[in-house]
């Protein structure tokens, strides 16, 4: 009888505690910092007003600093300007290329449940969302390349996405005769 009772309390502390473990995670999801598009006084009006009417905010990384995850560069095609924005729409994140900064001509690309983002980020057990998007150039792709490998780079000619997790791996976007590749970022 008494090892009963010690194996009913001892389920019952790992049913607590794991509730309280899941909480913690799913609490750091719900308080990831998301911005309205207007915080970004980079952005053109018609891209804020797009994002608006899909309803994105612009989740931000546990690195802080000023606002982030809304970049700038040539990433269909060289000489050419295009927006990307991490937008995330009921706690789910994608990149949103804004083909020469048009409305109409939207691409949509790493779909992904923002709390996969989310991991410890210090020694106190804090919980903290990690992903990040920055520019990439030619140089930085294929020195990643050489140095950790994966697929082999087309011959590059304009800009990539990098798309990291924060302190632990990132992928490159690369667009290419009318896909996007994933190639090798930080490992």
């Amino acid at each position: 009888m008494y090892k009963l009772i010690l194996s009913q309390a001892a389920c019952l502390f790992f049913l607590v505690f794991s509730a309280v473990s899941q909480d913690k995670w799913t609490k750091a999801d719900i308080e990831t910092p998301r911005l309205s598009p207007k915080m970004f006084t980079q952005l053109p009006a018609s891209i804020v007003s797009h994002l608006e009417k899909r309803r994105c905010t612009v989740p931000q990384s546990f690195a802080g600093g000023k606002p982030h995850n809304v970049i700038s560069g040539e990433f269909i095609k060289r000489g050419q300007s295009d927006w990307a924005v991490l937008c995330s729409i009921n706690r789910t994140s994608s990149i949103l290329i804004f083909v020469g900064g048009s409305v109409s001509n939207v691409l949509k690309i790493a779909e992904s449940q923002d709390s996969g983002f989310l991991q410890t980020i210090d020694g106190d057990g804090t919980v903290g969302f990690s992903r990040q998007i920055g520019v990439v150039d030619g140089a930085y792709i294929e020195d990643h390349y050489r140095e950790y490998g994966g697929p082999k780079p087309p011959p590059i000619t304009h800009s990539g996405i990098e798309d990291a997790f924060l302190e632990k791996a990132s992928t490159i976007h690369y667009y290419h005769r009318g896909k996007w590749l994933a190639l090798q970022g930080a490992d």
